[in-house]
């Protein structure tokens, strides 16, 4: 594992399955976790509504009063809502675009300036649906392609600085944890979409949540100081296709 060693990295979404495996793999790699998510709960030391821009400037003025610095932030904190174009209500898709994309958006614009100090790297979660189409999860689709290349532009703004601040997008595939249990569970027969789900992985299975936070450290460590402005796919084959 990439080592973290003295870097101070903020997480959003640290209750869901991906952001506290995050907090944790980053513990154990040396570096000092700031678990945020909406509501307080274990191990979350902010609730931080992504959307709020409020929030977002209450947290990072605490962040720089307690440590003047910030080394890392992962936007993790994501929803997903299952309908196609014809079925999704409007003021869903505006909740799932406020969430991912507006979210993320207000994370790299608050986090920055705190990011430049010392230099720093951001790690979005996108989604292979940034990459490739899913017809029933528009919203979701939608969200993450603005996530990507939202992390693109990120980049390029950040190599500008001395020392630079790095921007990375990670696209998952389907991940053991409570958002894929969601989409199986809006189905009649969840069952079967968990296996047709698994069955759409060429490795024949669904991804695990320490997997994606092992890509997640090496992105945030010094190790990967010449990466920026990529998208990396870690879907178990699916985008070979």
């Amino acid at each position: 594992m990439a080592q973290l060693d003295g870097k101070i990295v903020l997480i959003t979404g640290a209750a869901g399955a991906i952001g506290s495996a995050i907090t944790a793999a980053v513990t154990e790699a040396g570096g000092t976790a700031i678990a945020t998510d909406v509501k307080f709960g274990p191990g979350v030391h902010h609730a931080l509504d992504v959307t709020s821009e409020a929030d977002w400037k209450r947290v990072m003025a605490d962040v720089e009063k307690q440590n003047q610095r910030l080394d890392g932030l992962v936007n993790a904190a994501g929803i997903v809502k299952v309908g196609t174009i014809e079925r999704i209500e409007f003021e869903d898709w505006r909740r799932v675009i406020s969430i991912n994309l507006d979210g993320t958006f207000l994370g790299c614009k608050y986090a920055f300036p705190l990011l430049r100090k010392k230099g720093g790297s951001i790690v979005n979660l996108s989604s292979v649906l940034a990459l490739i189409g899913g017809y029933n999860l528009v919203a979701y689709s939608a969200s993450k392609g603005g996530v990507s290349l939202l992390s693109k532009s990120v980049a390029l703004a950040g190599a500008r600085y001395k020392p630079s601040v790095r921007c990375n997008a990670i696209c998952p595939a389907f991940i053991e944890g409570a958002m894929v249990d969601d989409i199986a569970n809006s189905t009649k027969r969840p069952e079967l979409v968990h296996q047709k789900l698994t069955n759409d992985i060429p490795l024949g299975r669904i991804g695990q949540p320490a997997e994606v936070a092992s890509l997640c450290t090496y992105l945030l460590s010094d190790e990967s100081a010449f990466v920026t402005g990529a998208d990396f796919p870690i879907d178990g084959g699916l985008t070979a296709r």
